[in-house]
């Protein structure tokens, strides 16, 4: 991706919908350079299209997550794939850190098998260099591009994995890690039941949030990868019950729009 597909996307983060000849003037491109740019980017389900207008999805698209915190997002995926040898099978559920990391594997990584609930993750790295997807089935949630439910459960049972990846929506010291979604956050405790060990990893805002249900608690998680700007304190709490927190930069870029051009 290029510095300026991560302009769009921080600029979208912040405005949700733009026309396309603001952006090219604000990015001093072409209006054919950036259908281009954003024809790659829809192509990849990180935006949609309308006529004139560059927008995000529901909330609950990955690609519109995944934009929020793009750089720091990177970063977290980068350093977490350190994790990974070639020729390893590991498994990665569903959520914007987890598809950039499974797209930083699949360029990185010679051979490796990505277990995964995730359509989203299996169409987000089908052009990448490596790696091989097994797309665990169940119900589809086509906002989230999520396989859920009973079905998938009883495919996870076939794999068993060294490491899970997954991400949070919240943290709470009583509970642990949370999901907003009663069936992801299943999804999540059926994938970790087949995995020696759990890695989370979430951008250090999602520390400031809680879900509605637990996804897995603390003392079940080996290792965190997030930002430095994470809380103190839980920092303390998780460092406290042997969780390894790996952090990196949180370094943002301002992108802020003059007032006047956004898109109403």
């Amino acid at each position: 991706m290029t510095e300026r597909h991560n302009r769009i996307l921080e600029l979208l983060a912040q405005n949700h919908r733009i026309e396309v000849a603001i952006l090219a003037e604000l990015l001093d491109v072409s209006q054919v350079t950036i259908r281009k740019d954003l024809d790659q980017l829809e192509e990849r389900g990180l935006i949609r299209r309308e006529h004139g207008f560059a927008l995000f999805g529901s909330f609950d698209d990955v690609g519109r997550r995944m934009a929020f915190h793009y750089d720091i997002k990177r970063r977290i995926a980068k350093a977490a794939a350190e994790l990974v040898e070639d020729d390893e099978t590991v498994m990665i559920e569903s959520g914007s850190c987890c598809a950039l990391f499974a797209e930083e594997l699949a360029n990185s990584k010679r051979d490796v098998t990505i277990v995964t609930n995730s359509a989203f993750i299996a169409n987000h790295i089908r052009h990448a260099p490596y790696g091989r997807v097994i797309l665990l089935g169940g119900e589809y949630q086509k906002n989230s591009q999520v396989l859920v439910g009973p079905i998938m459960r009883k495919y996870t049972e076939f794999f068993m994995s060294d490491k899970f990846f997954i991400g949070t929506d919240g943290f709470t010291t009583k509970f642990g890690f949370t999901g907003r979604d009663h069936c992801r956050a299943q999804a999540v405790r059926d994938m970790a039941e087949q995995a020696k060990r759990i890695i989370v990893l979430t951008e250090s805002e999602k520390f400031f949030h809680q879900g509605v249900e637990g996804l897995v608690r603390v003392e079940d998680v080996a290792a965190v990868f997030t930002d430095d700007k994470i809380p103190y304190d839980i920092d303390k709490f998780l460092a406290e019950r042997k969780v390894i927190v790996n952090k990196v930069p949180a370094v943002v870029r301002s992108t802020a729009i003059v007032s006047g051009n956004v898109a109403r």
